[in-house]
């Protein structure tokens, strides 16, 4: 009887111990983690943060988290796939990219799908990023917003850009992508894909003309240095998704599925201020030092030259038929 009630209360204290031992992990597996390629002063990793911690105070800490920033956690293809898995809780990430587990997301990498930056958010922000968000869905993904990525602009070293006949003969450096090759020759350019870090100085020698992407990425890189002239075409406006896991997603009560969806809100917003911000002082920036700045009210002759490229996207995809138009018919 002794043996029995010795061993009952060696039994008990193990499982007390084992239980203690495990509620630490169980604690710890509640955390989420999150993806970010940009370093921790940034306007995304700022976005990033306030989601987290809106999160953590609206839930009562229920809900904890970290932002690995400056890529840590991996590659941007690795991460998506591990976001649809659920090793990773959230991220934000390029639409860009994102084509390659949802090809609905390449329709906003298109040239001069969207007017303007006002436009991206008004379309982003309604039915047009509602069909993208359930495309995502599908593939695992649930968008919580879209980030501001900035536009990307042409700068060269010969003259200023205002219609699409003065990217003729020009050669320009574009990311290694067939869409960015075919706007370039639709114009009549020689399209050169080539590193990024090699830009600076292939303008410097004039082995490429120009290049092209956003003020912050232009200005930081010194690229105004040796490129004077910056036309804002805004051809290539590409957002960036703040994304969730679905298996995490689905995990939540009702209740925190709606606080995590309006912090995605507010993240949001705070994110496309403090973009815009960065970007007025690279102007600034810019402007001081000798670049030609000429915007271009009308982009209606850009719009049709690209006529080539989504004929040749179009019937590549043509399932994407509906969705490009959708985009593209938007005011």
């Amino acid at each position: 009887m002794k043996i029995s009630k010795i061993m009952g209360r060696g039994a008990f204290a193990f499982a007390a111990v084992a239980t203690l031992a495990v509620a630490p992990l169980a604690a710890q597996a509640k955390d989420w983690r999150g993806w970010n390629i940009h370093v921790e002063d940034y306007p995304v990793s700022h976005g990033m943060e306030a989601f987290m911690a809106e999160v953590t105070e609206k839930t009562d800490g229920a809900l904890k988290g970290k932002v690995f920033h400056a890529g840590v956690l991996g590659s941007q293809p690795d991460a998506i796939e591990q976001l649809r898995l659920g090793i990773l809780d959230f991220g934000v990430f390029s639409l860009g990219p994102m084509g390659q587990a949802v090809p609905e997301t390449n329709v906003v990498s298109l040239p001069f799908v969207f007017k303007s930056v006002p436009q991206m958010y008004k379309l982003m922000d309604g039915a047009p990023g509602e069909a993208l968000g359930k495309a995502l869905e599908a593939k695992g993904i649930v968008a919580l917003g879209y980030y501001d990525a900035g536009a990307r602009s042409f700068y060269n070293s010969i003259k200023p850009i205002n219609t699409p006949a003065d990217v003729e003969g020009m050669k320009v450096r574009v990311m290694n992508n067939d869409l960015f090759v075919g706007m370039i020759e639709s114009m009549g350019g020689n399209a050169t894909p080539m590193a990024f870090a090699e830009v600076y100085q292939s303008i410097k020698t004039g082995v490429v003309d120009g290049a092209e992407n956003n003020p912050p990425s232009y200005e930081s890189t010194s690229h105004f240095e040796v490129a004077k002239y910056y036309s804002l075409t805004q051809h290539l406006i590409i957002p960036e998704c703040l994304c969730m896991s679905k298996k995490t997603f689905d995990k939540l009560t009702p209740e925190q599925q709606d606080i995590v969806k309006m912090a995605g809100k507010h993240s949001t917003d705070l994110q496309r201020k403090l973009w815009q911000e960065r970007e007025m002082a690279s102007m600034e920036t810019v402007k001081a030092g000798g670049v030609e700045v000429n915007e271009i009210a009308d982009k209606a002759a850009f719009q049709a030259s690209m006529a080539p490229v989504y004929d040749k996207y179009l019937a590549a995809n043509p399932d994407m038929t509906e969705l490009v138009n959708l985009f593209r018919n938007a005011d």
